[in-house]
């Protein structure tokens, strides 16, 4: 089994509503961030694929698709390794987008926010997330994407960011292999480029934002009372 599907957009692109979404229509399993926090073991394979050593058949084995990072990070190359995969660049408004990038993955970096402190001390007991941490900052801060400590999460300079990166994306990918979409477009657009009939239930929707925040301290805090158990 090969990728059929390569998400393209940033993460806060709904990329949870498009991996149950491309789930319902037939492409599953498809691979997210989340499947990276269900497996922290997986991260160093990450890591070799950032040093240029990449097996992609062997970290999508089994998947028919992929959305989010660490996935769409990788766009380009994961192209020219599946020349026959379609292209999901999945958008927002950018002043939107630099809004729920501070409430979540710059607030987990350097925010004075509860999901950093407890990222933090997370890190601090295990060190596979310390090492997950050090690597999304690392491709984050390649990407030339994510604001810096100093300047904050506001003021525009994240906004513009993701507009550049759609542009590249849409200048990159050939325009009969690729679909700019975004959940509040449905299932139209999204099954008429796939080739798959439209369901009869609802696209789903699920607040990315939201899930972000509680799915890092919910494994953060359990990840503290293992390591107190052990301590006793």
């Amino acid at each position: 089994m090969s990728l059929k599907l390569i998400g393209a957009g940033l993460p806060r692109t709904a990329t949870m509503t498009q991996k149950l979404a491309l789930e319902m229509l037939g492409f599953a399993p498809c691979y997210h961030m989340a499947n990276v926090w269900g497996n922290l073991d997986s991260v160093p394979r990450w890591h070799e694929a950032y040093l240029g050593r990449r097996d992609w058949d062997d970290v999508f084995d089994g998947y028919q698709a992929a959305v989010d990072w660490p996935a769409s990070f990788y766009y380009r190359e994961l192209m020219e390794a599946y020349p026959e995969a379609k292209v999901l660049l999945s958008v927002r408004s950018g002043e939107s987008w630099e809004r729920s990038m501070g409430n979540t993955i710059w607030g987990t970096f350097y925010g004075d926010l509860l999901v950093n402190d407890l990222s933090t001390a997370w890190g601090r007991v295990d060190r596979k997330w310390a090492d997950y941490i050090t690597l999304m900052k690392a491709m984050w801060e390649k990407a030339g994407l994510l604001a810096s400590e100093m300047e904050g999460p506001t003021g525009g300079t994240m906004a513009a960011a993701m507009e550049r990166y759609n542009e590249e994306v849409k200048a990159t990918v050939p325009a009969d292999r690729l679909l700019v979409w975004s959940p509040a477009d449905g299932w139209g657009p999204l099954c008429e480029f796939l080739e798959v009939p439209v369901p009869e239930a609802p696209l789903p929707h699920v607040n990315d934002s939201k899930g972000y925040e509680l799915g890092v301290m919910d494994m953060a805090m359990a990840a503290l009372r293992n390591w107190r158990e052990k301590q006793a």
